[in-house]
């Protein structure tokens, strides 16, 4: 008898199921589907904060374009953004221990020199 290996997409195609890479659960709030429970949380959570006055301009998914050359853009895309009384803008990115990947690291060392004094905040 031999072994057959198939892909994640191969898998879901045959009607198994099959877990997330990061063991998280997609969650719905608002019609909005989040890759985490943790993240639906945190929106939650600012939702109310700004529904109190407390931040303003709540923005879902803001991109950062890190870099662009012929044919290639490297993008950034955070959790949130949103503005703080003070008139700080705000970026923040919901992060769970085993989703720091080597890739994450590397975009955010060149977001944060690509937009020097951003205040970035995982969460």
């Amino acid at each position: 008898m031999s072994t057959v290996y198939v892909t994640a997409a191969e898998a879901k195609k045959m009607g198994f199921k099959v877990p997330s890479k990061y063991h998280n659960t997609k969650t719905e709030v608002d019609g909005i589907r989040f890759d985490s429970k943790k993240e639906a949380n945190r929106y939650c959570e600012l939702k109310l904060l700004e529904r109190q006055g407390l931040i303003a301009n709540l923005e879902l998914q803001p991109v950062f374009v890190l870099q662009e050359g012929k044919g290639l853009t490297i993008k950034y895309k955070a959790d949130f953004r949103y503005l703080e009384p003070d008139g700080n803008y705000v970026v923040e990115d919901v992060k769970s221990k085993g989703t720091m990947t080597a890739v994450y690291r590397l975009k955010k060392k060149l977001l944060l020199k690509q937009y020097p004094g951003l205040d970035f905040r995982e969460v």
